[in-house]
């Protein structure tokens, strides 16, 4: 299991990279092509359009060819997206581009996650939370290395970088013996039993809470990458910052972001699930109207830092928290919580980068913070439904 483990987690570092290297090199693109923000917008939709579809046919996809095999698939569109990236096509193959790494890095993310919630029973938060300190790894270096590049007027081969990347790690998927572990990256998935069997998983109460975890996951992954790939362009134009300092503020906010999640599983495995939830929802709404009001870029800073942290291990705390509360479904219900996350990556970016035209900065921090109330509000209603469910068994039994 440690070998799966620690192979997740360099895979979920080359998504890292992925994720968020557009949106470093937002201003730059933007600038070279003569596009406004709402084509930026449009570009992050491509991608995490491509995102949903990659974790939507993954499940057929494993089903023909094995999990091993599919990731290899997965890396290897990932490499060719970024390798083209690269190459600086006309902006209207830049959208076909965008939504081949998406399609990538979506599924990579799909099925290393549901392997690992699948495969690791004790402790699932402290094993989801260290994929996604690999995640905040990669994306606090791309923008770190994309700042350099820019100063040296090199920016496009960021994309290089995140190409030679999942180059190496399609190499090592390939070539890896993994011992008994081969059984199961190469086993195909049942997919006839499975869909037989969707809709009881999900009577009555079941269903009412993955209908609020799919809302949360979609709110939140949009949100989150609305925040990152337009973070540099919001301080250009409220404090008027350069380039390069700009494109750093992503780096930072992803190193309060790892630096959380080394310790997000073990407070949520201490304090409860619900809570850890509820209460990071909570702290950040605070931290975002603050950072909406906010002038100066050293409190712009900090802000950015707290909200790092405190957003740290929402994602991999909710995904597991959302399983313990639908046992028996582990096999359907990240795939669909994931996907629901593309949703929300694709469309709230687009709304972000509309926002960012019609009403500058200022209307679209108050539109991320109106984001994060909505998640508060159903981190609630999940808590209430669960000690509702805990307080039902507790009469009957």
């Amino acid at each position: 299991m440690k070998t799966l483990v620690w192979m997740g987690s360099w895979s979920y570092l080359l998504i890292g990279l992925a994720h968020v290297v557009v949106g470093s090199l937002m201003p730059d693109l933007l600038q070279y092509y003569g596009k406004d923000y709402s084509a930026g917008g449009s570009l992050i939709f491509a991608q995490f359009s491509g995102f949903l579809i990659g974790v939507s046919l993954s499940p057929f996809i494993l089903s023909k060819f094995g999990k091993r095999t599919g990731l290899i698939i997965a890396i290897g569109l990932l490499c060719l997206a970024e390798l083209c990236y690269t190459m600086l096509p006309p902006w209207e193959w830049m959208y076909v581009v965008g939504s081949l790494a998406g399609f990538g890095f979506g599924m990579i993310e799909a099925v290393i996650g549901t392997l690992i919630i699948v495969a690791i029973t004790e402790g699932t938060a402290i094993a989801m939370s260290r994929l996604e300190v690999f995640f905040g790894i990669g994306a606090l270096v791309m923008p770190l290395l994309a700042g350099v590049l820019i100063r040296a007027e090199l920016w496009r081969y960021s994309f290089l970088f995140v190409s030679l990347m999942a180059l190496v790690m399609f190499i090592v998927w390939y070539k890896k013996n993994f011992g008994e572990l081969n059984k199961l990256l190469d086993t195909k998935e049942e997919t006839k039993k499975e869909k037989k069997s969707f809709f009881s998983q999900y009577r009555g109460v079941r269903g009412l809470l993955l209908i609020v975890f799919i809302v949360f996951f979609f709110l939140y992954v949009g949100m989150e990458m609305s925040f990152v790939n337009f973070l540099p362009s919001l301080l250009i134009e409220k404090l008027g910052t350069d380039k390069s300092t700009a494109a750093f503020s992503v780096t930072l906010f992803w190193i309060a972001m790892t630096v959380g999640r080394f310790f997000c599983g073990f407070i949520a495995e201490k304090i409860s699930y619900s809570r850890y939830v509820v209460w990071s929802c909570a702290i950040s709404l605070a931290l975002f109207a603050l950072f909406s009001i906010a002038e100066g870029l050293t409190m712009m800073t900090v802000l950015i830092m707290l909200i790092g942290l405190f957003l740290s291990g929402l994602f991999s705390i909710a995904l597991v928290f959302a399983n313990k509360l639908l046992p028996g479904a582990e096999e359907s219900t990240p795939s669909m919580l994931i996907a629901a996350g593309g949703v929300g990556g694709a469309i709230l970016p687009l709304l972000m980068g509309k926002g960012m035209d019609f009403g500058g900065a200022q209307f679209s921090s108050w539109m991320l913070a109106t984001f994060i109330a909505a998640l508060t509000l159903l981190g609630i209603a999940a808590m209430i439904i669960q000690r509702t469910q805990v307080q039902v068994i507790s009469n009957e039994n």
